[in-house]
């Protein structure tokens, strides 16, 4: 008598990891997205280690949520997984302000954003 089954938002050889309200804007996170866009998982792990980027290691956190997700709840194997995806999106924009001269305001805005993370599991040709 209860409601059906909601269907699965990615496919069965795929994982996916959302992070939000990371206090960045979309622009720079996107640049560290693109760092690991098609690369496996245990390249695309080290390139966010070693990157000097601030938001690098949010991204790496949520890379591997994605990478637990697949093994845990769709047992996926972690050696044959690919960042198939790694997009960005835009949240909140706080707006703040300061003192300007001649008694205007200026206007400072302090963007928020967010990155889905999905995973494939490819097979290796051997």
């Amino acid at each position: 008598m209860g409601k059906d089954k909601n269907p699965r938002r990615v496919a069965d050889n795929e994982a996916m990891a959302k992070l939000r309200m990371l206090r960045t804007s979309p622009q720079k996170l996107n640049l560290v997205a693109q760092l690991i866009r098609g690369k496996k998982v245990e390249k695309a792990l080290s390139d966010l280690t070693f990157s000097k980027k601030r938001i690098a290691e949010d991204v790496k956190k949520c890379l591997q949520s994605a990478i637990a997700n697949a093994e845990n709840n769709h047992n996926l194997d972690v050696d044959e997984l690919v960042v198939a995806e790694a997009y960005v999106g835009k949240n909140l924009v706080m707006k703040r302000g300061r003192p300007r001269a001649r008694g205007r305001f200026g206007a400072l805005r302090k963007p928020f954003s967010e990155i889905t993370i999905k995973v494939r599991q490819i097979e290796e040709q051997a």
